[in-house]
């Protein structure tokens, strides 16, 4: 535990010397949306919810750690789960259920926070019927970022859950083997939000929110990194049993002033 903020503080110090972040911009029109509509919201069984976002016509990518309710740590029934695509002020452009989900083999419930469930806080939903409409276009993914790449996020959260935020600009700070710590600006409800990369010409994902964390007093988020973790993950949904891990939520301190917990 004291080593993972250590390290997380030293990123964190040694990042400090970036450029300006974007403020966050509602998407409230379908203007502004236009481009977003395979991110959406995740109704988790009634009880909250989480960001998603589609990475083929039928499999949203989001974080393991909303499938897990947060006392207890037991899986939700997915059948109480739903993806409402491009979700804004009261409408979605698709509504649909989840067939299966499938969490990355080496995420597990724990009661301390631990690099290797923060870089393995990934999971795939798998939809009941694919999402074919011209407006929801799923996005391709990237493979690894560094220090210093500018990047983007769209999500919501809490105060935000009516219409998805784009915060076009944010930064990597650094990374921890599979975990980016990231200057953006999220909240709780942005868990499983993508993070994007802006090359070529092309909008792709190369992370997934998976925690927020506070050192000193400053606010930074925590990406798991898809580069090798993504494969991990589609070759566990290739098992015809599916391995279960549960949710991980804790405020912790120590003298390094640092915190952290699920977004």
């Amino acid at each position: 535990m004291v080593r993972l903020l250590t390290i997380l503080s030293v990123i964190f110090w040694g990042g400090m010397a970036t450029a300006q972040d974007s403020a966050l911009q509602r998407l409230d029109t379908g203007e502004d949306s236009r481009d977003w509509g395979a991110v959406g919201r995740l109704e988790i069984d009634g009880r909250g919810f989480c960001t998603g976002a589609l990475i083929a016509p039928d499999l949203v990518l989001t974080a393991a750690h909303c499938l897990y309710e947060k006392s207890s740590g037991a899986a939700y029934d997915v059948r109480q789960v739903e993806f409402r695509a491009g979700w804004r002020n009261g409408r979605a452009e698709a509504y649909r259920s989840v067939r299966r989900a499938v969490v990355h083999p080496k995420y597990a419930y724990s009661s301390e926070v631990k690099i290797e469930n923060v870089q393995n806080d990934l999971a795939l939903l798998e939809l009941h019927h694919p999402i074919k409409n011209t407006t929801v276009a799923p996005f391709e993914t990237a493979a690894g970022l560094r220090k210093g790449s500018q990047i983007g996020v769209v999500s919501y959260a809490v105060g935000r859950e009516e219409a998805p935020s784009f915060q076009e600009v944010c930064q990597v700070m650094g990374r921890q083997r599979g975990v980016y710590v990231l200057s953006c600006n999220i909240d709780f409800g942005s868990s499983g939000a993508p993070v994007f990369v802006f090359e070529d010409g092309k909008v792709r994902i190369a992370s997934v929110v998976a925690a927020k964390a506070e050192v000193k007093g400053t606010k930074v988020a925590l990406g798991a990194a898809l580069d090798h973790a993504l494969l991990e993950l589609f070759a566990e949904r290739g098992k015809s049993s599916v391995k279960s891990g549960g949710l991980m939520s804790l405020q912790k301190r120590n003298s390094t002033g640092a915190k952290f917990v699920r977004p």
